[in-house]
C-alpha cells in the first residue's frame, strides 16, 4: 500500500521533475485519490489567486461561511470523481 499523497508531496515532486506536478491521475488507493483531489483543488485556488498573502487574508472570510465550505467540498468531490474514473474506480 502506498503513502498518502499531500499537496506538499506533489509540490516537492514538481520541483524535482521540471515543473511537472501532475504526472498522472493514477493512484494506488481511493485514499490516495482523495488526497490528489485535494491537491488539484488547492492548485486551482493557487492558480486563480497566486498571491499566498491574499489567500491567507481571505481565508477567515470563507472559513466561517457554510456556503463557501460547501462549494469547496463540491470542487473536491468533482476532482475526486475525475481521479476515481481515471483509476477505473480502483477495480482489480
Amino acid at each position: 500500500m502506498g503513502s498518502i499523497a499531500t499537496a506538499d508531496t506533489h509540490e516537492a515532486e514538481a520541483r524535482d521533475s521540471s515543473d511537472v506536478w501532475l504526472p498522472s491521475l493514477i493512484t494506488e488507493t481511493p485514499q490516495e485519490g482523495f488526497a490528489l483531489a485535494i491537491t488539484l483543488s488547492q492548485k486551482g485556488v493557487a492558480t486563480t489567486q497566486p498571491d499566498a498573502e491574499v489567500r491567507k487574508e481571505l481565508r477567515p472570510e470563507y472559513a466561517q461561511d457554510p456556503d463557501s465550505l460547501i462549494a469547496a467540498s463540491h470542487v473536491v468531490a468533482t476532482h475526486f470523481q475525475t481521479v476515481a474514473a481515471a483509476n477505473d474506480y480502483w477495480r482489480k
